[in-house]
């Protein structure tokens, strides 16, 4: 789905604001997010991701019962639209600054302290859309290097599977980075609420662990972090292993805008080519 698709859906959900010359778009990835006037539009890639838009509505909800700073939906339900869910959101007030890693640290911390709610929250499944974002880079990407992706998915999802955690299981945000929060004139609040699921805690915290070492998080930024939270992960003997499982599904992520991003071609190729030859180092850059 490309920006002219997204904007074609956007017109035929008629949300007020949201006409295709009048919204200004945030970003493309798994959605095209629009600004519309006061409203916040997603647009999902396909009809597959409908289940998840609907979730993300009902832990909209469940966050704002129990007080938690997230962001709020406009609407009640996720429609499907020519194949594509969308969702209706309020917009945030412009931020006041940056979100920081004690931003995130605070609200994580709020978030797992929440017993279950009512509806069931998924697993945490980082390797779930390995095989659909692999299917949409088609011959983009070597044949070799899908081979070697999914092979990779498949032995991390078994060692993973297997973890014992540190921390109790429960609620997660599933994406954990200082760029699913937005500090408002109010403070901070969590963002993108999609890949909230039921899992290890470690599995938020994984992340910024992996910002630090492929991302180019500093040092000093990622002990903010840790000094907030409470809890360093890389204490943890499981941490390599998420930390791995992350990394082959934000490989084969890169993968799906191969067909249509010479830039994503180019960024697929360094990390796969890091992950075969086991180079911890290489730096990635966020896409």
């Amino acid at each position: 789905m490309d920006e002219a698709r997204a904007r074609d859906v956007l017109a035929a959900a008629g949300v007020p604001g949201g006409a295709a010359g009048g919204a200004r778009l945030l970003a493309l990835g798994e959605n095209a997010v629009f600004a519309a006037g006061d409203l916040v539009v997603k647009v999902g890639r396909d009809a597959e991701l409908l289940d998840r838009a609907r979730r993300e509505l009902a832990v909209a909800a469940w966050l704002a019962e129990a007080g938690v700073p997230a962001v709020r939906a406009a609407g009640p339900e996720a429609l499907l639209v020519e194949g594509h869910p969308v969702t209706v959101w309020h917009r945030l007030p412009d931020p006041v600054r940056p979100a920081g890693p004690a931003d995130l640290a605070g609200l994580l911390l709020q978030v797992h302290a929440l017993p279950s709610p009512a509806f069931a929250l998924p697993p945490r499944d980082l390797l779930s859309g390995v095989e659909r974002w692999l299917r949409l880079a088609g011959d983009a990407i070597d044949p070799a290097d899908a081979a070697f992706l999914r092979e990779r998915r498949d032995g991390y999802a078994a060692a993973a599977a297997a973890l014992t955690p540190h921390l109790p299981p429960g609620p997660i945000h599933g994406d954990a980075l200082p760029r699913n929060v937005h500090v408002g004139p109010g403070g901070p609040v969590l963002v993108d609420l999609e890949t909230v699921s039921a899992d290890l805690r470690e599995h938020d915290l994984v992340v910024m662990a992996l910002s630090h070492d492929r991302y180019g998080l500093t040092a000093g930024a990622y002990d903010a972090f840790t000094a907030a939270y409470g809890w360093d992960v890389r204490d943890w003997p499981g941490c390599a292993t998420l930390r791995a499982a992350r990394e082959t599904a934000s490989c084969a992520w890169v993968a799906q805008h191969a067909p249509s991003n010479p830039a994503a071609r180019v960024e697929f190729d360094r990390r796969v080519k890091s992950l075969r030859e086991g180079d911890a180092t290489v730096r990635w850059h966020a896409f």
